[in-house]
């Protein structure tokens, strides 16, 4: 019989993260502090708008794009937030951040041109670079730099065949942000290279200094991105399966094309509670992103006294420990905490190759969670320094 999977397929990696939840979900208390999950509920009125819908029988198709008054609610929103100037024909709504970001890959993307991604970053953006048929070009970000990509790192990296540039931050899984000034850097990048930007800014609004600030709100920068957003991690929507990509209209619409023929459209329930969402849950999003920032800097505080480095992050809900005084790989440190304290992490490899050396630490978990995690961790590192 003739092989029936396509190359192309079989060569893309499993994601590094789910080699440890596999084991999690079987082993009797474990504690994960791997996934980026929200531990907190959706907020009740959106839960309400939800069952609403149902109770309505708003149980059709909406438009391909999604409905209309999300779209216009999405644009108020970015304004307001980000100071983003959209009209409601350049939004669409998809299912998750993860569509939006390979709709935009497959909408922007010719064979062999090259997309430009900083690593560490989150997994999804190589695999579907590499299904839109782009060669992948990773720029390993660095520690000294607080993981921020820098301008020189982009010249470096672009060549005549650079299309696009994904711009990951806040980051996953570090942590890192950019601020306005770096951003002006990169822009001046772009526009000097005319290429293009997807910014997957999903955590835009777990940003814990000042402001998040988008690329696309800088001069000339608007019609060169394609901001990626959504619901799942600002409003503890993550089964609800809802982003949304906003840019320009060339782009949006054959991004829409695509949608309409792979997805049709996002779930109609979680788009009239999405509506809700951003009318009415400002309150609500400020108390998590309050109770993220106490756990941010519980963690950062109880490393410091374990002796483990790792620098601040303002962003996500990630720390990233730095694990190489220990003289193991990522994935040995996190398989024996795993096994000999029952805590998962994710190794800093599953994010890129420059994440050797690192972990990924999530803390959107409760504070008692985090307390008897970290009580673990410390053991297992009392024991290495005994080792040693």
């Amino acid at each position: 019989m003739r092989n029936p999977l396509s190359d192309k397929a079989v060569q893309i990696q499993p994601s590094g993260i789910r080699k440890f939840f596999d084991i999690v979900s079987e082993m009797k208390d474990a504690i994960s502090l791997g996934v980026g999950e929200p531990d907190f509920d959706t907020p009740w009125r959106i839960r309400e708008e939800g069952i609403y819908s149902l109770e309505k029988g708003r149980t059709f198709y909406t438009s391909n794009a999604g409905l209309k008054e999300l779209r216009e609610e999405i644009c108020v929103y970015l304004k307001r937030k980000y100071h983003l100037e959209y009209q409601f024909e350049q939004v669409l709504v998809t299912v998750g951040g993860s569509e939006a970001i390979d709709l935009a890959l497959r909408a922007m993307i010719n064979p062999g041109e090259e997309v430009i991604i900083p690593q560490p970053s989150y997994v999804s953006y190589l695999p579907c670079a590499v299904l839109a048929d782009a060669k992948p070009v990773i720029v390993n970000l660095k520690a000294e730099n607080e993981f921020k990509l820098t301008a020189q790192e982009l010249l470096d990296a672009i060549t005549e065949k650079t299309k696009v540039l994904i711009l990951p931050f806040p980051n996953n899984p570090t942590g890192a942000i950019m601020n306005r000034d770096e951003l002006m850097a990169i822009a001046d990048v772009i526009r000097e290279k005319d290429i293009f930007v997807i910014s997957d800014e999903i955590y835009a609004e777990l940003t814990y200094c000042d402001r998040h600030v988008s690329i696309a709100e800088l001069p000339g920068m608007a019609e060169r991105t394609v901001v990626i957003n959504g619901f799942s991690k600002a409003f503890a929507m993550t089964g609800w399966r809802l982003g949304y990509a906003a840019g320009p209209r060339m782009i949006m619409e054959q991004m829409v094309k695509i949608h309409q023929f792979a997805i049709m459209c996002a779930p109609t329930t979680s788009q009239f509670a999405a509506v809700e969402a951003l009318r009415s849950c400002d309150e609500e999003v400020a108390k998590m992103v309050e109770a993220y920032n106490q756990r941010r800097r519980f963690l950062l505080n109880a490393f410091r006294e374990m002796g483990l480095d790792c620098f601040e992050p303002f962003g996500a809900f990630y720390v990233f420990p730095c694990i190489r005084k220990f003289g193991m790989t990522s994935d040995e440190f996190a398989t024996r905490l795993l096994n000999e304290e029952k805590v998962a992490v994710v190794p800093g490899t599953a994010f890129g190759d420059c994440g050797e050396g690192y972990l990924r630490i999530s803390y959107a978990y409760s504070i008692d969670n985090l307390k008897e995690a970290l009580g673990r961790l410390s053991n297992f590192i009392k024991r290495l320094d005994t080792i040693e």
